[in-house]
């Protein structure tokens, strides 16, 4: 007898069966109450990354965007939920997507730090894992960044490195992560705002470590709901204890470009279309 197995990464998913979307919701409802219950609703089937509420272009009403990390748990909730009414007086209409989100073709993206503890939550319990930091260092360059015209030229580049080891205890799993969180700060701003920006970049940097170590887990869910784990290692990857020098090579990454909120579900490009035949 064959065994049911969905795997579930720590990685924005980006493919079409992995997203549903849903049709004819009733005007008279607000875009507040149709988002609860549409989370409501379809978080019963699995751990969502996503649900968006748009109004409807060619009809009144609205629409809405659900995107599991699952593609067998979102087709699970298609076929369970398509012509029901769920949370109005008419039967919702709601299919799989159609159409590849154009920006997501090249290459996937990292869950941030908020999401990752989300879905570990989900599915290996508040307590079913841990993170401690293996080593904090600063690695600011103190000397005037030059080559830029604008006001932050008379700035300096504070910056700080982390190591964080992530721990699965019941499934016997340990990883590592990077993280480098970077700021150039202005030098006629006092002590008092050096040490704000300081704090700020130091849980930056950690929380970009743990991401990066989630980055590495994978779940494995069994159609009997039991979960197994496994790490991805890469074999060139050298995470000491201390130097942490060694490893910022190839993770120095400037964090505005990873910095929370950045890619969170209200700035993804969810520009979507798709064409329904009834």
């Amino acid at each position: 007898m064959d065994i049911e197995v969905d795997i579930i990464e720590f990685k924005v998913p980006t493919e079409n069966n992995k997203t549903i979307f849903i049709w004819d919701i009733q005007p008279s409802l607000s875009e507040a109450f149709i988002y609860e219950r549409v989370w409501r609703a379809y978080s019963a089937f699995g751990a969502l990354y996503l649900v968006k509420v748009c109004p409807a272009v060619r009809a009144r009403g609205f629409y809405a965007l659900v995107k599991f990390y699952s593609s067998a748990q979102a087709s699970k909730a298609q076929r369970a939920t398509d012509k029901q009414c769920l949370f109005q007086t008419v039967p919702l209409k709601v299919h799989l997507s159609t159409k590849q989100n154009p920006a997501f073709l090249f290459g996937t993206k990292a869950l941030s730090h908020a999401k990752c503890l989300d879905l570990a939550n989900h599915y290996l319990g508040y307590n079913g894992w841990s993170t401690r930091i293996v080593t904090l260092k600063e690695l600011s360059d103190y000397t005037a960044v030059s080559g830029n015209s604008d006001a932050q030229a008379q700035g300096k580049l504070l910056k700080f490195g982390c190591v964080v080891e992530l721990t699965i205890p019941q499934h016997g799993v340990t990883c590592r992560g990077v993280g480098v969180a970077e700021e150039v700060i202005d030098l006629e701003k006092g002590p008092e705002g050096k040490l704000w920006k300081r704090g700020k970049l130091m849980r930056w940097a950690r929380d970009k470590a743990t991401a990066s170590a989630f980055e590495k887990v994978v779940v494995i869910v069994l159609g009997n709901g039991k979960v197994a784990v496994e790490c991805r290692f890469d074999p060139d990857e050298i995470l000491p204890d201390e130097n942490i020098e060694a490893v910022i090579q190839v993770n120095d990454i400037s964090w505005n470009e990873l910095a929370p909120g950045h890619w969170e579900e209200g700035d993804m490009p969810w520009a979507i279309t798709m064409e329904l035949s009834n």
